[in-house]
């Protein structure tokens, strides 16, 4: 049986997993938006039909106040071909991709300039190697990462995954970043202590499997303070992370078998094929954020639905005002 085959089965047996047909997490994140400001937020390069209505649709949702970044006789002729109104959203000139993430990247250096920064039609590498740059970028004393926000039907969880589209092959050092900001990004979607898996093929440490040595080093940091507001176990396999059932067959006894709240894959091939098979195979609805820099980074992708792309904003808005709270 297929992990997702097994992932479906166990939620139809499992009494503690509720009811997952009526789950919807990201209509939750929408409605906590309504009662919070939108955000300044630098859009760049929206020069697509879904990079371009996705911006507007946000900015008509009051999630973000766009500043659109790019060739602005190119921008208004797209908007006049798809029948979208740019007319309200100040432009800045770009005429290259490069220029307008480096424009988008000087945006939220500048007090004030910008809160977010969104990805429009560029490719995700053009826009993050402007924003990771030591001197001139976004980056912070964290390692920059990614994670996937799912709504899986399947699960009646908030799944986190990370990281799947900014570190291809992480150093523990690297790991210890990326768990901590997605277990901040949890506290920011209302998950108060989340229960994070540290995926591997096993469930036991093998010195030849060299994620199995960085989950057992990882709940040692936990252990120590090192890593917190999270509860870590690790090395454990999706099946035993995700089901009540396995982890009882296989006889784990812990608090976040069955029920973790976010998965730490060891790599970003096997992160980002997992989110794709549960987005294609198991109907679930991603969105996208990149943490770690000075501001939240908003990643869509063409093949998003309208609702995939707000819940993007929204996620980043939550962020926001985690880090920023109203009246501070």
């Amino acid at each position: 049986m297929s992990d997702l085959a097994g992932l479906a089965e166990s939620v139809a047996v499992d009494p503690l997993v509720g009811h997952p047909a009526d789950f919807h997490v990201f209509h939750q994140f929408l409605e906590r938006c309504k009662e919070l400001p939108a955000i300044t937020t630098a859009v760049v390069w929206p020069l697509s039909d879904v990079a371009l209505r996705g911006a507007v649709e946000a900015a008509e949702e009051d999630l973000i106040l766009p500043t659109l970044i790019g060739d602005e006789a190119a921008m208004k002729a797209l908007a006049a071909k798809i029948g979208v109104d740019i007319s309200p959203y100040p432009i800045l000139q770009a005429e290259t991709e490069r220029k307008a993430a480096e424009l988008g990247v000087c945006m939220c250096r500048a007090g004030g300039g910008a809160q977010a920064m969104m990805k429009g039609s560029l490719h995700t590498d053009e826009l993050m190697k402007v924003a990771m740059k030591s001197e001139t970028g976004l980056r912070t004393n964290r390692r920059i990462s990614h994670v996937f926000v799912m709504d899986t039907p399947a699960y009646p969880r908030t799944l986190l995954i990370t990281d799947a589209a900014i570190n291809i092959e992480p150093e523990l050092e690297d790991k210890i970043h990326i768990v901590q900001n997605a277990i901040d990004l949890a506290h920011a979607l209302g998950i108060p202590e989340p229960k994070v898996a540290l995926l591997s093929a096993i469930e036991t440490v093998n010195p030849k499997i060299k994620s199995t040595l960085d989950a057992a080093a990882l709940c040692k940091m936990a252990d120590r303070g090192q890593i917190t507001g999270g509860i870590l176990d690790g090395p454990l396999a999706f099946d035993t992370a995700v089901s009540v059932k396995a982890a009882k067959i296989k006889g784990l006894v812990s608090p976040v078998t069955g029920q973790a709240d976010i998965l730490v894959v060891p790599d970003l091939e096997s992160g980002n094929m997992l989110a794709k098979q549960l987005e294609y195979l198991g109907g679930a609805q991603l969105a996208g954020i990149v943490l770690g820099a000075r501001v939240p980074t908003i990643l869509t992708s063409r093949a998003d639905s309208a609702e995939t792309r707000l819940t993007s904003c929204a996620v980043a808005v939550l962020l926001h005002y985690a880090e920023h709270p109203l009246g501070s």
